[in-house]
């Protein structure tokens, strides 16, 4: 696996249904490894109240 539970990552594609653009910043939550490698990621708002929650494919997002 890539990346570690509450790590920090960065979004590499726009999600404009859920409001998050490319550069977005998340931390994992959970992290899945059946079927698929898979994460969890919570995105919040400047005052800390969750904006989006997704699961995101390694391909989506990066280390900061």
């Amino acid at each position: 696996m890539n990346f570690l539970e509450y790590e920090t990552i960065i979004l590499l594609k726009d999600y404009p249904n859920k409001n998050l653009k490319k550069g977005d910043l998340g931390v994992i939550i959970m992290i899945y490894s059946d079927p698929n490698e898979a994460y969890e990621v919570e995105f919040v708002d400047k005052k800390g109240h969750t904006k989006a929650q997704l699961s995101l494919l390694p391909h989506e997002i990066e280390k900061i």
